[in-house]
């Protein structure tokens, strides 16, 4: 990080502002391209190790870029405006960047990571089971390697 000064060291200060994101942007090895997609998620911490979840639809470039290649990059952000410095303007922010593998799960897994996902989201009233059960979505896990957090004014 070049602004090292601007680094968010503590673990639980980089899990605190994920919480408070509310989306992701997925990175993965597109064919000609970087392909970034944006998504709701949910999370856990378990063994001091972030696991990141996400659903999607059974078929499409998102899953057919992960089949060739698992490694991810995801990115969140939350932007608090912008203040005025000596010389111009600058942005107010907090962000997550994190390097990890993505793999689908199901069964149980599925469902833990859906009401996690409906969780983080603030929904309730639905099922989690009623919607593996249905089979209408896949459901992926990020297995985060590397997470580091950044904001502009500490």
């Amino acid at each position: 990080m070049r602004k090292s000064n601007r680094e968010i060291k503590d673990f639980n200060k980089i899990i605190e502002l994920l919480d408070r994101c509310q989306v992701i942007r997925l990175g993965l090895y597109g064919e000609d391209y970087p392909y970034v997609v944006p998504l709701s998620f949910g999370w856990e911490v378990k063994e001091g190790k972030l696991n990141i979840y996400f659903h999607c639809a059974k078929e499409g470039k998102k899953i057919d870029l992960i089949a060739s290649n698992n490694k991810v990059c995801v990115e969140a952000d939350i932007l608090n405006g912008y203040k005025p410095t000596e010389k111009s303007v600058t942005a107010d922010y907090e962000s997550v960047i994190a390097f990890g593998t993505a793999q689908e799960v199901e069964g149980n897994e599925a469902v833990h990571g859906i009401k996690l996902l409906l969780d983080h989201c603030g929904i309730s009233g639905y099922s989690p089971e009623d919607c593996v059960l249905r089979q209408i979505v896949a459901v992926y896990k990020i297995c985060v390697d590397t997470i580091t957090g950044k904001k502009r004014f500490l």
